[in-house]
């Protein structure tokens, strides 16, 4: 028999905003942000994403949208999603979560992307003391290759994965991720870069409820205002997983991934067309909306 095709377990529309989704998006770590869907184990099922900033770069010349680029709301994350057995057993903490990669693309509809340099003054980039102003180039897909306008004679194959991919943090793992955060930005922000250019890029991002998107949670309760005073921020790759940028996270892969809370809470996003071997530019992926079909086992 033919295997069934995906089910598609979190939809996205380009034309919300990532909290009017139907199923809520968020932009942090947290243990308490709940679950929008749930997967068996041996289910092929299909997410959508949008693009790491939730739509706000637009396919067009001007690089004014990253230069602005509010850094508070990133990534924009599809999920938290509920792993378990056949039995509807919940994945549980000290399980290790086998997730492979079926199928991965651009969204359809939507097949475009974006590389850009960040101003000096938001974050800038391995190159900032050269190129200080923001810039963006716009590519369109071809199939499996990106050609575009603004680098006129190029055209090359992507190869496209998921920037960042990781499980839900335990109370007691967040609390080790704040503190140690803390300690480097009290003791290190000063001294510890990624080079001596990069002038305002920090190895740590510490919780703020500005820009907080929390998925199910409802703004403006006591539940989110606690839940965002407390939650992780997206930046750093942790014992998650997280923001890894690893490019041959691609169709074929298999990620093992620690489970920390019941459940496990997937969640997923920073689509890349492609992507060399880090984003030294600090945008410097050819990001976009996308698609991931998957399915997990336990390890």
């Amino acid at each position: 028999m033919a295997p069934c095709s995906p089910r598609l377990v979190i939809p996205v529309n380009i034309k919300k905003k990532p909290w009017e989704q139907e199923k809520p998006l968020h932009n942090r770590w947290h243990p308490d942000i709940p679950p929008v869907a749930e997967v068996v184990e041996g289910e092929l099922f299909r997410v959508e994403t949008v693009d790491w900033t939730g739509g706000a770069i637009g396919d067009n010349s001007s690089a004014e949208d990253v230069k602005c680029l509010d850094l508070s709301t990133v990534h924009n994350l599809s999920g938290p999603i509920k792993i378990a057995d056949a039995n509807g057993i919940s994945a549980k903490p000290g399980d290790i979560l086998v997730v492979e990669i079926c199928n991965l693309g651009p969204l359809p509809g939507d097949e475009w992307g974006y590389t850009g340099t960040f101003d000096r003054e938001n974050g800038g980039g391995f190159l900032t003391d050269h190129f200080p102003c923001a810039t963006k180039a716009i590519w369109y897909f071809d199939g499996i290759y990106a050609y575009s306008p603004h680098i006129p004679g190029v055209r090359f194959p992507g190869l496209t994965h998921p920037g960042l991919i990781g499980t839900a943090p335990s109370k007691e793992l967040l609390d080790i991720w704040n503190s140690r955060e803390v300690t480097l930005e009290k003791n290190g922000s000063h001294s510890i870069k990624l080079c001596d250019v990069l002038h305002t890029r920090p190895l740590a991002n510490l919780p703020t409820a500005e820009g907080a998107v929390l998925g199910m949670v409802k703004k403006g309760t006591s539940e989110w205002k606690r839940i965002a005073a407390e939650a992780a921020r997206t930046i750093p790759g942790r014992e998650n997983g997280g923001n890894c940028d690893i490019k041959n996270l691609s169709r074929g892969s298999k990620i093992y991934f620690p489970v920390f809370v019941d459940g496990a809470n997937l969640s997923m996003g920073d689509m890349h067309f492609s992507q060399g071997d880090g984003e030294v530019s600090f945008c410097g992926a050819i990001e976009m909306s996308g698609f991931l079909e998957l399915k997990y086992q336990r390890g």
